[in-house]
């Protein structure tokens, strides 16, 4: 089991969840480290979205616990998501930025996109709105203009749609990204460009001279594990399979991971 360096941004222990009587995790034990930069992979069925919506706090386990980092608090503590308030979960999320599988755009224009969670969460005024949206828009090589600004969301292709889904998640200056299926549904062209912004967006801070930020991707797409080489955790009948580099995983042999990478093309096409 490959195991960070960093301090931890997640720790996950004896995890189990089930629904209807159909036990989907069962026991999932796992650290993710700052910095870290990790793709959750596994067959459909595995547990992956669970497992991903746990970290999240929108799913209570029924055994075990997941421990999350709360960057606002000056200790930096871990914190257990099945027993906070509310409100210290929705100050968990703003620290955090959400890429969804179908982007999961809001309706009207690109700025009313960026512009919600900056008005809710930060209380900012539209000034101050439209500056960073500028930012964001030119870091995932969009149009960084007014024009594009006033464009409707849903005027926009696949690619353009998940690039604007990438910028609302980097507006919020987050500690964590989370992408899930990120190139599903997109051309060749289109995907490589999106595996590229991902791990743009990984080392966006330490370009800065800080620390990247800590990224989880949940995927099928053999080609981004080839491109970004992340930290890779197989998922198998609701438990850790495998937890290593890329070229390991990629190079292994056990009748249950060479199944599995030989199927990916198919899986990550009918996601």
């Amino acid at each position: 089991m490959s195991v960070s360096e960093s301090p931890p941004e997640f720790v996950v222990e004896g995890l189990h969840k089930s629904f209807d009587g159909k036990h989907v995790l069962r026991g999932i034990d796992l650290t993710i480290g700052r910095g870290d930069f990790v793709a959750i992979v596994g067959g459909s069925g595995c547990g992956k979205t669970v497992l991903l919506n746990h970290i999240l706090g929108q799913l209570t386990p029924d055994e075990g616990r997941v421990l999350v980092t709360d960057h606002s608090r000056p200790d930096e503590p871990l914190v257990d998501t099945a027993k906070i308030e509310d409100e210290d979960l929705d100050r968990l999320h703003a620290q955090w930025g959400v890429v969804f599988q179908r982007n999961a755009l809001f309706s009207g224009t690109v700025f009313d996109n960026i512009a919600l969670w900056l008005r809710e969460v930060r209380n900012l005024e539209d000034d101050e709105i439209r500056d960073i949206a500028l930012r964001v828009l030119a870091a995932v090589h969009l149009p960084a203009d007014d024009v594009f600004l006033d464009t409707p969301a849903e005027d926009l292709s696949g690619g353009m749609a998940k690039r604007l889904a990438v910028a609302r998640a980097l507006s919020m200056d987050p500690k964590v990204l989370f992408f899930d299926e990120p190139t599903t549904g997109l051309d060749p062209t289109s995907a490589a460009q999106i595996q590229d912004l991902v791990l743009a967006s990984h080392f966006a801070r330490a370009g800065a001279g800080g620390q990247p930020t800590t990224t989880v991707v949940v995927t099928h797409d053999k080609d981004l594990l080839k491109r970004l080489h992340p930290r890779s955790v197989m998922l198998h009948e609701g438990k850790v399979y495998f937890d290593g580099p890329f070229a390991e995983f990629e190079a292994s042999t056990s009748p249950i991971i060479r199944p599995y990478f030989e199927l990916m093309p198919a899986l990550h096409e009918g996601a």
